[in-house]
């Protein structure tokens, strides 16, 4: 971490099912916080507009929960509690960043969003989301569906931007598709940011060129064939 400093903002990019990565993400906040470097925790984990920035350090896990509007059932807090509950013992405001639910639809239908990535960005993020989705959309639902994963990353933008504090980092804990520099998050960034995106991996090293600053490796998981289950039920 102490490389990638000073930086406005750090983007832990992690997959989801690597336990390991929610350990380093709880330790990334603790480091920042001992520094007085952390200006907020941004996570994909709950939605833009939730905040418990208003609690206090000794405030309990249920009233965090509360505060963030929690889905356990998309997000086990078993995972996630401890790198939250973190920032929130350190007094640094933890603040949801993904798009809210009820303004996916809106997002599918906005075609403005299609222009926030120039051709050849928004003809990999819709090939992205249509590998991402195991090839089984219609293709009528790609252009929607990107739309949706645009939005995200603006919106986790936008959260980053609001909680940006001069002299401190804001921390952004999501998927490594969302800290990507190519199509995610940096891309709907102001160019006077100073952004640092990490990739969290399980498995062998393999750092993408120009998608990712540095790559942090834990132990591979297991294959997993993500598809299997859907392409069986489809």
């Amino acid at each position: 971490m102490a490389a990638l400093l000073p930086a406005d903002a750090v983007l832990l990019g992690e997959q989801h099912d690597a336990a390991e990565h929610q350990v380093i993400e709880r330790e990334t906040v603790e480091g920042l916080a001992r520094r007085g470097k952390l200006a907020a925790l941004a996570i994909e984990m709950a939605e833009a507009g939730n905040s418990a920035g208003h609690l206090p350090r000794d405030a309990g896990e249920a009233d965090v929960k509360t505060a963030l509007s929690w889905d356990d059932q998309a997000w086990p807090w078993s995972a996630y509690g401890p790198v939250v509950m973190a920032a929130v013992r350190a007094g640094v405001p933890v603040v949801g960043a993904n798009l809210p639910r009820d303004h996916m639809k809106d997002a599918m239908a906005d075609v403005s969003l299609d222009a926030q990535l120039d051709a050849d960005a928004l003809a990999a993020q819709r090939d992205a989301v249509r590998t991402g989705h195991c090839n089984l959309l219609p293709e009528s639902q790609i252009g929607p569906m990107t739309r949706i994963q645009i939005a995200r990353d603006r919106s986790m933008a936008q959260t980053i931007i609001k909680a940006r504090v001069a002299g401190k980092t804001v921390l952004l804990v999501s998927g490594a598709a969302h800290s990507a520099k190519v199509l995610g998050v940096p891309r709907h960034l102001p160019s006077d940011m100073a952004i640092r995106s990490v990739q969290l991996r399980a498995g062998p090293a393999g750092l993408e060129p120009g998608n990712f600053d540095a790559e942090w490796a834990t132990p591979a998981l297991p294959e997993k064939d993500y598809c299997a289950g859907l392409k069986r039920s489809s």
